[in-house]
């Protein structure tokens, strides 16, 4: 009977070691771009938000992204803290910052060299644990120019983002230029579907009305998470592996 029990739980220990070495978490860190909504923001969604359903059951999305943050104060509130405590080999941690970096009136403003050097200290601590970092320039804000030609708004600060991940041979996600070429594909009057924009009196959370060409609609959210999903495809063939293929019904 000892010798039948000792097999049975010792088999157990291995059954939940191949499961929890088959599993992944991917943790999202970011600002309100990413982030999970409350229900008083609503039709506002962070691209986090419908990212979590394109994935099998193998894979756990933690995503703590907040409104607002920056690389300084996203670790000064002990929000990156949190997702290095977690995570493990194997793991992958999505870097998406820039918003409130960039912006000089802000608390959150973290100056050109602060920036790199966050985004390089972030990279290196995230390799420490054997996981895999995916820098993320900023999404686009909606912009045109007077010939309906869409404009870039992180210029400098998503450019260093694409210098780290070149000196550090990091996998980098350009969501910058990604998102003008969305939002020019819709065009200067149908981008708005995109964004956080309502006439007064269309939703009970936004009574005045929301002319928002920075955050996203539930729309804008699900198309440039799918974006983001695109990039793992090309760029993270391993955890692609894990991203849910769709069955058409005939």
């Amino acid at each position: 009977m000892k010798g039948n029990y000792l097999f049975s739980t010792l088999l157990l220990l291995f059954s939940l070691m191949l499961t929890e070495q088959g599993n992944v978490k991917i943790f999202i860190a970011g600002d309100s771009i990413a982030s999970i909504k409350e229900i008083s923001a609503y039709p506002e969604t962070g691209w986090g938000m419908p990212f979590v359903w394109f994935w099998d059951s193998t894979v756990t999305v933690v995503n703590k992204a907040k409104n607002g943050r920056s690389t300084s104060s996203f670790r000064k509130e002990g929000l990156w803290q949190q997702i290095m405590d977690e995570a493990a080999a194997g793991d992958y941690v999505i870097i998406q910052f820039g918003h409130n970096d960039e912006v000089p009136t802000k608390k959150t403003f973290t100056t050109e060299t602060e920036f790199k050097n966050n985004l390089q200290q972030y990279v290196k601590e995230v390799r420490a644990k054997n996981a895999t970092p995916l820098l993320l320039t900023p999404m686009a804000r909606r912009k045109f120019d007077s010939t309906g030609k869409i404009s870039g708004t992180h210029d400098i600060y998503a450019q260093i983002i694409r210098d780290v991940a070149k000196e550090e041979k990091v996998i980098l996600f350009d969501m910058d230029r990604l998102t003008q070429a969305l939002y020019q594909q819709f065009g200067e009057a149908d981008s708005r579907l995109l964004f956080l924009q309502l006439k007064p009196g269309e939703h009970p959370n936004y009574p005045l009305g929301k002319e928002d060409n920075t955050h996203f609609s539930e729309l804008g959210a699900r198309l440039v998470a799918q974006l983001v999903l695109n990039e793992i495809k090309e760029k993270c063939p391993d955890l692609a592996t894990h991203i849910i293929k769709s069955v058409v019904k005939k």
